[in-house]
């Protein structure tokens, strides 16, 4: 059976609506409180580890030319996700602000595990959402950034990230060296106003100033206010801090992926701003089979940012000759991240060996490490 058959099937698609294990998880947690509202904090990442575990690597790759009809049963799952986060968020805030049986502990610990979910999924699927060219799939990214704050990523990630990884102009590609609790504030107070100057530079362009109500940052705005104002209106000024604290952990998850994806990895300066293509290499790369399936193959990184349209089920896995390969699945990853002694000890060899295999000629890498090469013009 050919990979574009097996694509194409239904049943293929399956696998990738594990997220939707979340929802039950989550009335589970909040009807009968206690330590089941642990379950939602730890399905997702503690699940897909476990199955990555017992399937191992998927190194299969699917017709790249599998017609766009054949995709639906994949699509689906990422066009119904925002009403099924929607309601899980705004459902959660108006429960907890009618009901007494919660502390504030296990309130706290239910929105930790909803905004795991905002975070790992809702985040995820908006990326595939964003770079997709219909009207609906676009709305859909905005309106699930919306309910964890972060509007500003759809042009951050579109119109930076994707042009200038690997250089000093993009800041989510963690430096060498890096840690992450560094590298968190610094996207947090950088990434923002990037994305306000990229929008300011398109508008210019056009010979329209960067207040044009045709900048997107107004509709970001107006969104976020809806959702806040939700909050406050199903749940008070608790409502609210709830809202906010999912927020807050969906921001930490993605950032932390963010992390992951690029850490260490530069593009070469080629001299006067001037940096190579972007290639397969830039990126790391993991096969692992049950978190792919959570992160609708957003581990196959290395394909997204060499092929940026291609839709989820169509991206491509490489070898450890072609792209560099991360040695658990993203969740136990990021994990990792958060102890920066051990990810130096387990990561920085492995970002010494992809410079002396993609670049033997340089000898001199303090500027990359330390993002010092001139910016890309």
């Amino acid at each position: 059976m050919t990979a574009s058959v097996q694509v194409a099937k239904p049943a293929s698609a399956l696998p990738f609506w594990i997220s939707l294990g979340a929802v039950p998880l989550a009335l589970i947690g909040a009807i009968y409180g206690s330590w089941w509202t642990i379950l939602l904090a730890f399905y997702g990442w503690t699940a897909a580890s476990v199955l990555d575990a017992i399937l191992g690597l998927n190194e299969t790759n699917p017709d790249t030319e599998t017609d766009e009809a054949d995709l639906f049963w994949y699509r689906l799952v990422t066009l119904i996700w925002f009403p099924i986060q929607f309601a899980l968020i705004f459902g959660m805030i108006w429960w907890t602000a009618t009901t007494t049986h919660l502390s504030l502990l296990e309130k706290l610990v239910l929105f930790y595990g909803v905004g795991a979910v905002s975070g790992s999924t809702g985040i995820v699927y908006a990326h595939e959402l964003m770079h997709q060219k219909t009207r609906l799939e676009r709305w859909l990214a905005d309106l699930l950034l919306a309910t964890v704050l972060y509007s500003h990523f759809r042009t951050e990630h579109l119109l930076v990230h994707h042009i200038y990884v690997g250089t000093p102009r993009d800041a989510v590609t963690a430096r060498y060296n890096e840690g992450f609790h560094q590298y968190f504030p610094r996207v947090l107070r950088e990434c923002p106003a990037s994305a306000w100057q990229a929008e300011s530079k398109m508008l210019a362009r056009k010979g329209l100033g960067p207040f044009h109500r045709s900048n997107p940052f107004w509709r970001y705005a107006v969104l976020q206010a809806a959702a806040l104002f939700l909050a406050w209106y199903l749940g008070g000024w608790a409502g609210v801090g709830f809202f906010l604290f999912q927020a807050f952990v969906a921001i930490w998850y993605l950032e932390l992926t963010n992390y992951v994806e690029h850490y260490g990895l530069t593009r070469k300066h080629l001299g006067d701003g001037q940096y190579e293509h972007v290639k397969p290499h830039h990126s790391w790369n993991a096969a692992h089979t049950a978190s792919n399936w959570l992160l609708i193959n957003l581990q196959r990184h290395s394909d997204h940012h060499y092929k940026p349209a291609r839709r989820f089920p169509l991206l491509q896995t490489y070898s450890e000759a072609e792209a560099p390969q991360l040695p658990r699945g993203y969740p136990l990853m990021t994990a990792l991240a958060m102890m920066p002694h051990l990810w130096r000890r387990r990561m920085n060899p492995r970002v010494r060996q992809w410079r002396a295999l993609y670049y033997p000629e340089i000898t001199d890498w303090e500027p990359y490490k330390k993002g010092t090469t001139p910016l890309p013009r």
